[in-house]
């Protein structure tokens, strides 16, 4: 049975939303790293979003389907430079304990159902952002080099996100999310009004800054940011 929240916990959160945001604001505005955006309309590509495995629990799963407004594919990309750990020890490291590469001071990762240091499929995390940025999620693929989420009822957004690291000429981690809005309220933040969608940019760009920390190395040649907006998502 997934763990419930304590009250102190919370609270805890809670209080450090203004301090949070001051935080997250004053280091969004002094980013050093090279950020790459592009973004295009189109159709959804053939092969996305991903099947969700056979056998996993699909209660509570939130479908594109039921959410609001336009679909977004997004890859965040980082190429890393002298790292001195693999694609699967790297992957193991951050499954192990995901606030390693969370930005603390905004969000944290807490795991209410599975094995507290490792990850496997069916674990159920929140994560925890003051005000209404709590998104729960859940395992639902875990291979040595990469984990995958779907979210649940009750998340901003509708969709599945994807972390997977992998060895070529450097070390790359992308993070690839096929997503809507949860709900209506939450299309106007994020598509409308572009507040919740610079939070999430910031969230997972810094958490790629981490990764590479991680990893022990460097990033090189900045941060790759390619959002496709899909408006047909019937189908999804």
């Amino acid at each position: 049975m997934p763990r419930r929240v304590t009250l102190p916990r919370r609270l805890g959160t809670a209080s450090r939303w203004p301090l949070g945001v001051a935080l997250t604001s004053w280091r969004y505005m002094w980013r050093v790293t090279a950020l790459h955006r592009s973004e295009a309309t189109g159709e959804l590509a053939a092969d996305g979003p991903p099947q969700l495995p056979d056998g996993i629990r699909r209660n509570k799963i939130l479908h594109p389907a039921a959410g609001a407004g336009p679909l977004f594919h997004r890859v965040y990309r980082a190429r890393i430079r002298e790292a001195r750990l693999g694609p699967s020890e790297l992957v193991a490291s951050i499954t192990a304990d995901l606030d390693r590469v969370a930005p603390s001071e905004f969000a944290r990762f807490h795991k209410v159902a599975g094995e507290e240091g490792t990850m496997a499929v069916g674990d159920e995390y929140v994560v925890r952002m003051p005000g209404p940025w709590d998104g729960p999620v859940r395992v639902v693929e875990r291979t040595p080099s990469s984990f995958r989420f779907v979210t649940l009822d009750g998340h901003l957004e509708a969709g599945q996100i994807r972390f997977a690291a992998e060895r070529g000429d450097l070390l790359e981690f992308r993070i690839e999310s096929w997503a809507r809005a949860g709900d209506r309220l939450s299309n106007l933040l994020y598509h409308h009004l572009r507040m919740s969608k610079e939070v999430q940019l910031h969230m997972w760009t810094s958490m790629l800054e981490r990764v590479a920390e991680l990893a022990g190395g460097r990033l090189t040649g900045g941060i790759e940011i390619r959002t496709w907006r899909v408006d047909e998502v019937d189908e999804v």
